[in-house]
């Protein structure tokens, strides 16, 4: 019942305040409504980037919190080596932040690394594997395509045998990658996650095609994660006197590298140049890189290329290497001159001899680092299933998956990874419902645009109920809730300093640091509990009960301002049914 309270104001005007003796239970304003709000978390870019589908949004906020577990553990889903991608990774999930369009991006693989870390020194990092279910798979080869695969499909309850002829796990992690970047205490932690009970490991075991026919007899399936173990040869004159890289970087982390003094000249522009060339600096040689094309056509990282060049490396562009000549102690290389010609249908610039234009480069050594491809034997190009990171063949009606290096055209660490995993998926999908249900459920995995698949998805994890397939960009993210906050700088050695040892340059983040980096994320797509929508919703509709929020139907009359004020795009409106 209302009455009418007359109050008289300083200048003598009536005021009529309206008092209410009951509350607003009975009044259901939500017959009104024709659509509603509804709670639907979204794809962050940085996730729909990153080639293992991290579900970054998530980690980022259990890390601001400082619930390590929880956030470790939303990446040993989808990710088995946060220690390692931390270091190694080219981070193209930092590339598609949507902070930078406000100010710069998180330090994503930073915090990675933090918690990688983390979980290292505390022991927090071991899995929980189901119990075996009775089959067994043999993968070749212990790189990063070989342990993820025997990680996730130990995951899904499969027994793996490892065969590495080698007499360490790892591959290119343990001698392709320097101490500088990678230290051996990281790999070697991170691989302690795959010595359970499950995974054999068989190492100085060459295994050959022929063989994988007697293989076939004791397993379901065979993987094939050999990597690019044979060097691409310079192909001109002289060529016998060059000093592979690849190898010399095994040298390196063996200590048993030659001593090279002088000038050395590393042929290539990718990664593995830039390791030889930071390398050849800390044993005391002046590298001078040369490459066919400019730097901006390097495919190494411009990270890495940033790191050596301000380290000391010299880099000449737009030379090529016709032909060496040994002179007593010297070597004698002749360089063509390269120019910028027509360009690829894929738009990648392609360039041509400059004439007769040629020079001469003294040099004490030349090292070949343009790169290596799969041995002969590995090769094949009739597949009975083909997908994005792996390809696989019935051989003698055994399924073998070729992975990593052999199939995928991106040479990352991150994508060998990515291979292991989509071929473990798929095995067990072919295994269980048969192989015409392998596409159709692999796209369902798809986080965003594709091709990176969830593992969390595939194991109907809370990330299946999403809207995987929607991405949050800048635009959907209510910016007016954030302010500029510079980013985080890392720890890393001085100049002087980082030549002298084959110590880690980079130290990264200290707990702080990381937190600090870690808040600064908007958290895209998923709701971190703001409570933004609860604080605005003018009919009280939103409510906290159970730890978990909920809508009041009975009151919304679906004004959407829940919607247009939430910081993140966890909320859509939907018509009603």
């Amino acid at each position: 019942m209302n009455q009418s309270i007359q109050r008289q104001s300083p200048n003598n005007v009536s005021l009529l305040i309206s008092q209410s003796r009951t509350n607003t239970l009975g009044n259901k304003t939500g017959t009104w409504r024709f659509v509603r709000p509804k709670y639907q978390e979204k794809t962050a870019p940085c996730s729909n980037e990153c080639p293992l589908g991290v579900d970054i949004a998530t980690v980022e906020m259990f890390a601001s919190r400082k619930d390590y577990q929880r956030a470790l553990q939303a990446i040993l889903m989808e990710n088995p080596f946060p220690a390692i991608c931390g270091r190694v990774c080219f981070h193209p999930c930092e590339s598609a932040c949507n902070r930078q369009f406000l100010d710069q991006s998180i330090g994503i693989h930073h915090i990675e690394r933090f918690l990688g870390n983390w979980g290292l020194s505390n022991k927090h990092s071991q899995i929980n594997y189901p119990r075996l279910n009775g089959a067994k798979i043999g993968i070749i080869g212990a790189g990063p395509a070989g342990l993820s695969a025997a990680y996730f499909a130990r995951c899904l309850g499969y027994q793996c045998d490892i065969f590495e002829k080698s007499d360490k796990s790892g591959g290119l992690l343990a001698m392709g990658i320097p101490s500088f970047r990678l230290p051996d205490h990281t790999l070697t932690g991170e691989i302690q996650r795959l010595n359970t009970d499950g995974i054999q490991f068989n190492y100085k075991q060459s295994i050959t095609m022929d063989q994988l026919d007697t293989m076939g007899q004791s397993y379901e399936a065979l993987f094939l994660c050999c990597g690019d173990a044979l060097p691409i040869s310079l192909n001109i004159a002289g060529a016998m006197h060059t000093i592979d890289g690849l190898n010399l970087l095994r040298q390196i982390r063996k200590h048993e590298a030659p001593v090279l003094g002088g000038t050395v000249a590393v042929i290539g522009g990718g990664n593995t140049a830039i390791d030889v060339a930071r390398s050849l600096l800390r044993m005391g040689a002046h590298p001078i890189i040369v490459y066919r094309r400019t730097r901006n056509e390097m495919p190494a990282h411009p990270h890495e290329i940033d790191a050596a060049l301000d380290e000391g490396v010299v880099l000449k562009e737009c030379l090529s290497p016709i032909e060496i000549q040994k002179e007593s102690n010297q070597l004698q290389m002749r360089l063509q001159v390269m120019k910028s010609g027509e360009k690829t249908n894929k738009g990648r610039q392609i360039y041509v001899p400059d004439g007769n234009h040629s020079e001469t480069m003294p040099v004490n050594h030349v090292v070949s680092a343009i790169g290596a491809e799969m041995e002969i034997m590995w090769r094949n190009d009739q597949w009975d299933l083909s997908m994005s990171h792996c390809q696989m063949k019935n051989k003698s009606d055994i399924p073998v998956f070729w992975c990593g290096d052999l199939t995928t055209s991106e040479k990352t660490v991150t994508h060998a990874l990515a291979s292991g995993k989509q071929a473990a998926i798929a095995f067990d999908i072919l295994k269980n419902k048969g192989p015409n249900e392998i596409h159709s459920l692999c796209h369902k995995l798809e986080v965003g645009t594709g091709p990176a698949m969830s593992f969390e998805i595939y194991r109907q994890g809370k990330r299946k109920q999403r809207s995987n397939s929607e991405i949050v960009n800048f635009e959907r993210v209510n910016a007016a809730y954030f302010h500029n906050i510079p980013a985080v700088q890392v720890n890393r050695l001085s100049q002087d300093t980082c030549l002298d040892t084959f110590d880690e340059v980079i130290s990264g983040f200290d707990e702080s640091q990381m937190i600090k980096e870690a808040s600064r994320c908007f958290n895209c797509g998923i709701c971190n509990d703001c409570d933004t929508c609860r604080i605005f919703c003018p009919e009280m509709a939103i409510q906290w009960d159970q730890n978990s929020r909920h809508i009041l139907m009975d009151y919304c009359k679906g004004c959407g301002i829940c919607i247009a004020e939430c910081p993140r795009d966890a909320m859509n409106l939907e018509v009603e049914p």
